[in-house]
C-alpha cells in the first residue's frame, strides 16, 4: 500500500518491504528538496548525487559554477542508475552521510 508523502512526486510502480521507503515504510520527509544527476551507484541503496549550482565571485563580479556531492538512499522500489536525474528529499538521518532520499526519478 502506498502512502502520500506530502510531494507532488510520482508513486512507484512497484512495491517493496523496505522500512527507509517514504511510499512503504515508516520514513517521513521534510525540509529542502534536491535534483541532482546520480554520480555514483556502485553501494547496495545508496547513490551519490552531484548538485551544480552559481556561486558568486565578488572579487570579478560574476558567477563561477560549484558543485557539491550528496549522499541518498534509494528504496528497492525505484530504480536508479548511474547518469539518472533524481529528486530527493531531506529526512531524518539514516547513517554518518545520508540524511537524503530519493523520491523519483525525473530522467
Amino acid at each position: 500500500m502506498t502512502k502520500n508523502i506530502g510531494l507532488q512526486a510520482a508513486m512507484p510502480k512497484s512495491e517493496c518491504d523496505d522500512e527507509l521507503c517514504p511510499f512503504h515504510g515508516s520514513l517521513s520527509v521534510r525540509g529542502k528538496l534536491v535534483q541532482g544527476k546520480v554520480v555514483s551507484a556502485k553501494a547496495p541503496r545508496m547513490v551519490v548525487i552531484q548538485q551544480e549550482f552559481p556561486r558568486i565571485v565578488k572579487k570579478y563580479k560574476r558567477y563561477a559554477r560549484s558543485q557539491s556531492k550528496i549522499h541518498a538512499h534509494t528504496p528497492p522500489c525505484i530504480g536508479v542508475k548511474e547518469g539518472d536525474v533524481v529528486l530527493t528529499a531531506e529526512c531524518r538521518p539514516i547513517s554518518k552521510s545520508v540524511s537524503f532520499v530519493v523520491v523519483e526519478v525525473v530522467s
